[in-house]
């Protein structure tokens, strides 16, 4: 398949992603300010649970001088960035499966400026999750930076989630009249595509059944990442349910 045919698969990728999230792009504006903040304008960089690249793609366009290195299990999604980033050298991509003790073993060594990613690690079950932080935390250079951006609601705030809820599902009902793609029909179409069709298959064999999601408060993060090993986390950027959590190595 040509470039463009990719290109097109991962524009998708973020259009149908923007629907659950439209402060999306804001969230990585955060992100990479706070990159360059703590890590400068040439940043050895880790994306974690990639996908298609998003984070990266985005990373390499306003830092020119950054490097990354992307790891994620989809066999889908990785074809997609594989195809998108075919002639982009300054990014690796790495298959490995985060909740195999030994995934670390699998990337370029380290030590890493910065490590992201975004609305994936709220698949993990609790035990998964903090040892995945204190990987990363190994990871990461004295003084690097982690970076979390996920769905992280607040218990304590009922009122303002449940009216947040209503908002958001109606603003995806008019764009969804629209023709933008759900989960559901993205991943259909990417089932049909006969250069996607047999990944889509192994998909199913590498995923397996997926535990319902476990979003937790943003608290809840930064004490784990403490405990883990960094020397402080906060939160950064948050809109009603969702948050951007740093914390410092």
């Amino acid at each position: 398949m040509d470039g463009k045919h990719w290109d097109d698969w991962q524009r998708s990728w973020d259009r149908q992603q923007e629907w659950y999230l439209p402060d999306r792009e804001e969230r990585f504006r955060v992100m990479l300010d706070t990159v360059e903040a703590h890590a400068g304008r040439g940043p050895r960089v880790l994306d974690l649970a990639c996908g298609t690249g998003s984070i990266s793609e985005r990373l390499l366009a306003r830092l020119p001088g950054a490097v990354s290195v992307g790891v994620d299990i989809d066999p889908v999604l990785l074809t997609i960035a594989r195809g998108h980033f075919a002639a982009e050298p300054r990014l690796t991509l790495v298959a490995a499966d985060l909740r195999d003790r030994d995934w670390p073993d699998r990337l370029p060594p380290g030590p890493y400026d910065a490590v992201l990613t975004a609305t994936a690690l709220h698949w993990l079950p609790a035990d998964d999750l903090t040892r995945i932080y204190r990987d990363v935390a190994g990871l990461l250079r004295p003084g690097g930076v982690f970076l979390n951006a996920d769905h992280t609601p607040e218990p304590g705030t009922p009122l303002l989630n449940t009216a947040d809820e209503a908002f958001q599902r109606l603003r995806q009902q008019r764009e969804r009249a629209q023709g933008v793609l759900d989960w559901a029909r993205w991943w259909a179409a990417a089932a049909a595509d006969p250069a996607l069709a047999e990944q889509v298959a192994a998909r199913a064999l590498v995923h397996g059944s997926h535990e319902d999601p476990q979003s937790r408060p943003a608290g809840w993060h930064c004490a784990r990442l403490v405990e883990a090993g960094f020397r402080e986390a906060g939160v950064i950027w948050r809109s009603v349910g969702d948050s951007l959590v740093a914390a410092i190595r």
